[in-house]
């Protein structure tokens, strides 16, 4: 995590605040309400917006400016271990299943009740929480009047009803999906071949995070193309279709894997780094293990959302041709969404992707089969 520019302004009166926030990318409104707020906090905020917009770097930011004894310069231990979910008093909370469960809510009092470490303060980082469900009741009480040690984060996708009285509890922040043109920006800025960063930004899906992976992933564009091929080599077989999942299974297990790996790699030789010269307390290993598994298992699941979305580029653009059966296509479009958004609750990847390729119908090879899924 690159250190912030030190010379950041808030929004209002031209004062520096919270550089630290500057990591946040093309988010200028969401950042614009956290500077001042980082100065005098309520108890409980709620990102909203989709997945890669920024969100849960916005956390982390906000975080640091909350528990960085200068106000989030960016540059400080403090600052650094928060900014790599690393410093004990950031709590990140996973969801450990396809929802969240009564009991990670139980878990999730105990934490908010337990004092800081290091700190006057700690910061609990609540993800996915438009998938809260039934465990809503249980957590209102805590995030409606916690201690006045502990300030809530709460990421979610969207508000969905069960989510509704807990947001009416929090300060709500606004995150816009970020658009294509502004990614490509962001990876020429970081030093991306223009043509790659053009590719791939079309291929992320707005997530900047994994944009940043595929720019240095040399298997990206073989990847794409494999997905992309699959319609023309379905032959109606059961065979078939065993063939190319397995295959595609494979295609998940080396997606962005190297990238990734360096860039954990890294991250690791930086704890040490830290600890060398400041001391184990604190250090933050069992923390940063965590966090690493977390995304290896989320590479897979964007891999795998990546590919669903070539495959649905590739019946739409059947379908606008007129090149194969209308209502099959849109019938495929509709079945690619549905797995799409299946994927949240983690499900077997070889099980799917054979229940899937048997409902998608055979195009022709001549159709056009590899544009740049938005």
């Amino acid at each position: 995590m690159p250190a912030a520019p030190a010379g950041a302004t808030a929004a209002s009166g031209g004062a520096t605040a919270a550089p630290v926030l500057d990591v946040v990318v093309g988010q200028e409104r969401a950042v614009a309400q956290l500077r001042p707020a980082a100065r005098a906090p309520v108890h409980a905020y709620l990102f909203v917006g989709p997945p890669g917009s920024g969100r849960r770097t916005a956390a982390r930011a906000f975080a640091a400016a909350l528990l960085c004894p200068q106000g989030g310069c960016g540059l400080c231990d403090i600052c650094t271990r928060v900014l790599n979910e690393v410093h004990p008093d950031l709590v990140v909370v996973e969801r450990e299943g396809a929802f969240i469960t009564v009991a990670q809510a139980r878990e999730i009092q105990r934490l908010a009740l337990r004092t800081p470490n290091e700190r006057p303060r700690k910061v609990l980082v609540l993800t996915d929480f438009h998938l809260v469900r039934e465990a809503a009741p249980t957590l209102l009480k805590i995030v409606e009047e916690p201690p006045e040690s502990t300030l809530f984060v709460i990421l979610a996708d969207h508000v969905p009803r069960e989510l509704v009285t807990i947001a009416s509890r929090c300060v709500r922040v606004d995150f816009a999906a970020l658009a294509p043109s502004l990614i490509a920006a962001v990876l020429e800025a970081e030093g991306a071949d223009p043509t790659v960063s053009a590719d791939v930004a079309a291929s992320a899906g707005g997530n900047l995070d994994r944009a940043r992976l595929l720019a240095s992933d040399p298997g990206f564009t073989a990847r794409r193309a494999a997905w992309g091929a699959v319609p023309c080599r379905l032959d109606g077989t059961g065979a078939t279709v065993a063939l190319v999942a397995a295959e595609l299974v494979e295609l998940l297990a080396a997606a962005a894997v190297g990238p990734l790996e360096a860039r954990q790699a890294a991250e690791r030789a930086a704890l040490e780094e830290r600890v060398a010269r400041s001391g184990e307390r604190g250090a933050g290993r069992r923390d940063l293990a965590d966090r690493h598994r977390r995304e290896r298992r989320r590479l897979r699941t964007d891999e795998l959302r990546f590919g669903l979305a070539v495959l649905s580029a590739a019946y739409r653009d059947a379908l606008v041709e007129g090149s194969a059966d209308p209502r099959a296509c849109a019938e495929a479009v509709e079945v690619l969404r549905a797995a799409s958004e299946n994927l949240v609750r983690n499900p077997s990847e070889s099980l799917l992707l054979q229940a899937l390729l048997v409902r998608l119908p055979p195009l022709r090879p001549a159709t056009t089969l590899d544009p740049a899924p938005g």
